[in-house]
């Protein structure tokens, strides 16, 4: 198993190279051979031994052998020199293939997978002991494993319906509905330039005529300076600060944001209608999953004795120094 450990991420990506697409490719490709290109050619009325031999008993079907029903993690699949590969070895190293290897049917990524295992026993019989750098990254790995394991725990306790359907109200339901705007304006680069047109509209020009001649926010300026609906935080703080202080048809004084000078007329306003628990279910169910988390590791270091490096103890460039892993 240690062997195994070992090549996990140095030999894998071979062993796939080598395994599992010749497998797909064969499993593709293979043929029964035709039966008059391989049975060898006898006089009529005569049997060859093969013939008389593989020949089934009058009324008797060939069968193939059962597939195993009652097969564990520990059953033996293959072995390399003594060594047995499982099937719980097989099974975890399937799940751990790229998505588009996990596609193939599962007879040919059953052989694939124990074909790289093989390989990969192969090759790890010719090691001897491991590189510094290579026990270091099993160590690594083992950690990681293990810790991914109990992140899976906790994250997978912390979602239930009533504490989805919980974190939905106290973000949506008990909430005062915001407001969402519908809103047109016109860009220019300079206040002097966004006075001039609000003298414009002052005078009775019509809005989307002075847009499409003079905003150089193109995209809008084309259909007559319309933006559409938008809700808060969409838009630059000083837009929205403008426009949440009109009522619909109100045309704003000249205001400056990061892009230039806006002439902003409101069109209508509406509530803004909170989202389906459905459409935000994996949303909340991130946030809960974060939130147990790190409220563990917050647990879990408030009892635990840990040290950490001082500020200034090591030079961040230790990290290209390969020779501190040279055997």
């Amino acid at each position: 198993m240690l062997k195994q450990l070992m090549l996990l991420q140095t030999a894998s990506a071979l062993a796939l190279a080598l395994a599992l697409p010749v497998a797909a490719q064969d499993a593709a490709t293979e043929e029964a051979p035709a039966a008059e290109d391989t049975a060898p050619v006898v006089p009529d009325g005569e049997t060859t031994d093969a013939q008389a031999t593989d020949a089934p008993a009058e009324g008797a079907t060939a069968e193939a052998p059962a597939p195993a029903t009652d097969a564990t993690r520990d059953t033996v699949v293959a072995s390399v020199n003594g060594t047995d590969i499982t099937l719980g070895q097989v099974l975890v190293a399937a799940r751990q293939l790229p998505a588009q290897y996990q596609q193939l049917p599962p007879d040919v990524l059953f052989g694939g997978v124990v074909d790289q295992l093989i390989q990969q026993e192969l090759l790890a019989q010719q090691a001897t002991e491991p590189s510094v750098a290579t026990g270091i990254a099993i160590e690594n790995q083992r950690r990681a494993l293990l810790a991914n394991e109990v992140l899976g725990d906790i994250a997978g306790t912390a979602v239930t319906d009533e504490a989805v359907q919980a974190a939905y109200d106290a973000q949506y339901g008990n909430v005062e509905p915001a407001t969402e705007w519908n809103a047109s304006h016109i860009l220019v680069e300079t206040e002097e330039e966004a006075q001039a047109v609000v003298e414009r509209l002052n005078a009775g020009e019509e809005f989307a005529a002075v847009a499409q001649e003079v905003s150089t926010d193109t995209g809008s300026g084309a259909q007559g300076g319309e933006l559409g609906w938008f809700g808060p935080g969409m838009m630059v703080p000083e837009f929205e600060t403008g426009v949440s202080g009109l009522e619909a048809g109100q045309t704003s004084a000249p205001i400056q944001s990061q892009f230039g000078w806006h002439v902003i007329r409101l069109n209508e306003t509406r509530p803004q209608e909170a989202p389906a628990l459905d459409a935000v279910r994996a949303e909340i169910e991130g946030q809960l999953q974060q939130q147990a988390v790190e409220a563990r590791l917050a647990e879990l270091e408030a009892g635990a004795q840990v040290t950490r490096p001082e500020p200034g103890q090591f030079d961040p460039a230790v990290l290209n120094d390969a020779t501190l892993l040279e055997d």
